[in-house]
């Protein structure tokens, strides 16, 4: 009876240990892909910005410190996009 009753919670055990790893593995890979969407599109964000600087600096219609501007202005809208949030 003492055999039998550890071969129960040794199956018992396992049968735990393999879903309780494989429901880990499910919620780390979600969060990890939703993790790498977001910074995908703040690397977008920053490359868009410092794309409409360079063709700012390369007109030469606005100063320097105004191209900066333009760059923080795209980043801001970025965030703002991101976190559900518009101005007027």
């Amino acid at each position: 009876m003492r055999a039998q009753f550890s071969v129960s919670r040794l199956g018992t055990l396992a049968m735990l240990a393999i879903f309780g790893t494989a429901f880990v593995a499910d919620t780390c890979a979600q969060a990890q892909t939703l993790g790498m969407e977001r910074r995908q599109e703040r690397r977008g964000t920053r490359q868009e910005a410092r794309q409409d600087k360079r063709e700012c600096n390369a007109t030469g219609q606005s100063t320097r410190a105004g191209c900066r501007q333009e760059k923080r202005e795209v980043r801001q809208e970025g965030r703002q996009e991101r976190s559900g949030v518009t101005t007027p």
